[in-house]
């Protein structure tokens, strides 16, 4: 393991994850990101924190299960699953922001938003299921079925921003978020993958 990972206290390493799932972070706490810039494994840019080089090769090192263990052979089955949930609900968010002829989805039809949030609720459960099997693996995926249930809770409530937008933890971005870690623990560049059809 990277020496730079190794010797990281809980909260830096945590901090380190979130930069590196998210790629930059916006105005993070400067007690959490303070080790991290004096080691050099990531960079403020105004209010942002993004990973250096450095940082990502720390954090991959650290992420990366043994391969052959135990562990890794129980991520990569989920992983060989993941990929056909992953294509139907980055269908879905396109079909939640750009009804059919391409127009723009303004929510004033509540029976077309109410097939699509059915739709991923019913991905979402499966997607949940197998994040418990991870989660009994490794804990680094605790936490993510909560955060897709509460996105899902704000959705119910109106707010149409938490299926797909950018800018806070809908279930785009937490799906996202949960992807990268995935291919984190396995080793696997996005430009590796398969795509599925």
């Amino acid at each position: 393991m990277n020496e730079a990972a190794a010797a990281l206290a809980p909260q830096a390493w945590a901090t380190l994850c979130e930069v590196r799932l998210r790629g930059t972070v916006l105005r993070p706490d400067p007690g959490h990101t303070g080790e991290l810039e004096l080691m050099g494994l990531v960079a403020r840019r105004g209010d942002l924190v993004a990973i250096t080089d450095a940082g990502r090769a720390a954090h991959a090192s650290r992420a990366r299960l043994a391969p052959g263990s135990a562990e890794e052979a129980a991520v990569r089955d989920v992983y060989q699953r993941f990929g056909s949930l992953n294509a139907r609900l980055l269908r879905l968010c396109t079909d939640w922001q750009l009804r059919p002829g391409g127009v723009p989805n303004d929510h004033s039809d509540s029976d077309y938003d109410i097939r699509i949030r059915g739709r991923l609720a019913g991905i979402l459960d499966c997607a949940c299921a197998e994040l418990d099997r991870l989660t009994a693996v490794d804990e680094r995926f605790a936490g993510y079925a909560e955060r897709l249930d509460g996105a899902m809770r704000r959705v119910d409530r109106g707010d149409h921003a938490w299926v797909a937008s950018v800018r806070c933890d809908s279930v785009h971005t937490v799906w996202m978020l949960r992807h990268e870690e995935l291919l984190c623990a396995l080793g696997v560049s996005r430009a590796d993958e398969q795509p599925v059809a």
